[in-house]
């Protein structure tokens, strides 16, 4: 769990580092060439600075050890990081389009094209490579907070190539309107990365069950070992950062001993850890009922109580 920790620690610590670099470079060369659509992605990439700072800090807490006044971890913390980045995200994008549609009323002349393009084509270089990054290492360690920052970036790559082609227009026609005409366009995509990214990062804050795909492989999993047991119900599953939380009643025989039962749920819950590695199993059992038993005979090949 600590070479988890510290692999997305350092991960997390290269988006800063980037993302510095890339606003100091954005927003010198936006005002030197009077471009809102690149003062705009140096806005954004702002924004992204921000975000990654939220998520180093994110990362690193939410990977410390259950304590006394948090007793089922720290994991939430990168479900709010998410949140806020997804806020900050569409916040950028209204400023953005605010910037873009005074430009379009009052335009302007956008000098040193040469620059914004060679600019642009740099970051998304950059921000697709370090996106990357970012992106294998969240799927690697079930990071939201992480993920969130790699769409961030992403979504600059995408938008850094249309200013870059904007620019480009202006270049070849001369025709000024299409610097915040691009900027719009970019802001809209900002939008939609945003409202995406909200939705993945609060639904878990209100312990929203585990998608249905995990959820019947969950299911399976327990079912690979009824031969062992009647029923189980009330199966229970939610999502804190990258921990997943599972908890089920388990009806077994009334016969079966203590130690029987408890080897039964250790099979189960290290099968479900094995699938979802981190994952907090809580089985709960129960003896089962007298109808129960009147309908297994003792016989049969299907009771729990004649497998050996």
């Amino acid at each position: 769990m600590q070479e988890t920790a510290n692999k997305k620690i350092l991960v997390a610590t290269l988006s800063v580092v980037s993302n510095t670099l890339l606003v100091s470079g954005k927003v010198l060369i936006g005002f030197l060439t009077g471009s809102v659509s690149i003062l705009s992605e140096g806005i954004h990439s702002g924004i992204d600075l921000i975000a990654a700072i939220i998520a180093f800090f994110s990362v690193r807490e939410s990977g410390r050890p259950a304590d006394e006044r948090h007793r089922y971890g720290h994991g939430k913390i990168e479900n709010i990081s998410g949140t806020v980045e997804a806020v900050l995200i569409i916040v950028a994008a209204l400023w953005i389009m605010y910037e873009a549609v005074s430009k379009l009323r009052h335009p302007g002349e956008v000098e040193q094209l040469g620059w914004g393009i060679a600019v642009m084509a740099i970051s998304s270089i950059v921000n697709l490579f370090v996106s990357t990054i970012l992106m294998r290492t969240a799927k690697q360690t079930d990071s939201i907070a992480l993920e969130a920052d790699a769409m961030h970036l992403r979504t600059d790559v995408y938008t850094s190539l249309g200013v870059m082609v904007g620019l480009a227009a202006i270049k070849l026609t001369g025709i000024t309107i299409l610097d915040p005409i691009a900027a719009i366009a970019v802001a809209l995509l900002i939008i939609k990365a945003g409202i995406d990214l909200t939705k993945q990062a609060f639904f878990p804050l209100v312990d929203v069950s585990l998608p249905e795909d995990e959820e019947q492989e969950i299911i399976s999993i327990i079912e690979s070992y009824s031969t062992n047991y009647l029923e189980f119900h009330k199966l229970r599953t939610r999502k804190a950062g990258s921990e997943r939380h599972i908890d089920l009643h388990l009806v077994v025989p009334k016969d079966f001993s203590i130690r029987h039962v408890h080897s039964l749920c250790d099979l189960i819950e290290g099968e479900l850890k094995r699938r979802f590695p981190g994952a907090q199993v809580l089985i709960h059992t129960e003896p089962c009922a007298p109808e129960q038993c009147k309908n297994c005979a003792p016989s049969s090949k299907n009771c729990p109580n004649n497998v050996q």
